[in-house]
């Protein structure tokens, strides 16, 4: 197979010229002002923290700013040397996942090590009351209560 460097680049060329069509950037400006609204009204309900909003407003942004304004995805395919800005575009998205999820594996080392550490703190401080003859309060979780296997009264 005898492949002209030349027509390879005519077709990167090619590739990176194509007009992106119109509805495809009202699609994609429509869905970036959606997430960002959707982002503003779980932090207005407070299902999402502040400490991640920041993160999450600059996706919204940086959505909205590709969206208007192709051709700095146009320079920055050029730069990374890609064929076509969907491929760019996929390709950073996949970064920005592979830090989150890396982010969210930290929190989650960290929360499993602090709920050891507090499950050891109760067993340590059921211990001492339980020798000092104190025992469990009733209803207290282990101890003699209203849970499941309680007797009726």
């Amino acid at each position: 197979m005898n492949v002209d460097i030349r027509d390879v680049e005519a077709l990167r060329r090619l590739l990176m010229e194509q007009p992106e069509a119109g509805t495809t950037r009202v699609l994609a400006l429509s869905v970036s002002v959606a997430f960002f609204l959707a982002v503003l009204n779980l932090v207005r309900r407070g299902r999402l923290r502040e400490e991640y909003t920041p993160i999450w407003i600059v996706v919204a942004v940086g959505i909205m700013t590709l969206s208007v304004w192709f051709d700095v995805v146009r320079a920055l395919t050029r730069a990374v040397g890609a064929w076509t800005a969907s491929s760019t575009l996929f390709f950073f998205g996949e970064i920005f996942l592979l830090v989150l999820c890396l982010n969210y594996a930290v929190r989650l080392s960290s929360l499993t090590v602090h709920v050891k550490l507090l499950a050891q703190e109760v067993s340590l401080l059921r211990a001492e009351l339980t020798a000092r003859g104190a025992g469990p309060h009733p209803g207290a979780a282990g101890g003699e209560g209203d849970g499941p296997g309680a007797a009726p009264r």
